[in-house]
């Protein structure tokens, strides 16, 4: 990546200008899916998911309209009614992601009853993580994501 404080600046303000800030929903790319995008300068950031309580997405970027870095997440409730504070939690998480490791969020979060822990390994250029949000202790939610950073061929 040739400005990669550039591109981390611009990732952080692209999830807090989607999902993690309330960001408006653009026209849906596939049948079914949310779609939130974010364009800054060369850089253009998309975030497409499908589901609910269980769902599956893929955040992008591209700069110049070239595709630079991806990364993909599946994510479930382990209950079936979404607890009042949940998504605050979540969102307040995602809003706090280092700059070290702008994935999600940090490795511990915590919102009232709520507390959210993330762990991964890996940089921006290749990387795996789990996150987990409990409720007064009892695990309610559960993402996993993987990513990096694409290359082409010179041809």
């Amino acid at each position: 990546m040739e400005n990669q404080s550039e591109f981390v600046q611009f990732l952080i303000q692209a999830k807090k200008n989607t999902y993690a800030g309330d960001g408006t929903l653009s026209a849906p790319s596939r049948p079914a899916s949310k779609d939130l995008m974010f364009k800054q300068g060369d850089y253009l950031y998309i975030d497409t998911y499908l589901g609910s309580l269980d769902f599956i997405g893929e955040e992008a970027v591209w700069y110049r309209q070239e595709p630079l870095w991806a990364m993909n997440y599946y994510g479930m409730m382990l209950t079936d009614v979404v607890p009042e504070g949940f998504s605050q939690c979540l969102k307040g998480a995602l809003l706090n992601a280092p700059l070290d490791a702008p994935f999600r969020g940090p490795n511990h979060f915590q919102e009232g009853v709520f507390e959210y822990t993330c762990q991964w390994k890996g940089d921006l250029d290749q990387f795996v993580g789990t996150e987990q949000i409990f409720n007064s202790g009892k695990a309610i939610y559960q993402l996993t994501f993987h990513g990096g950073r694409l290359r082409y061929i010179v041809e």
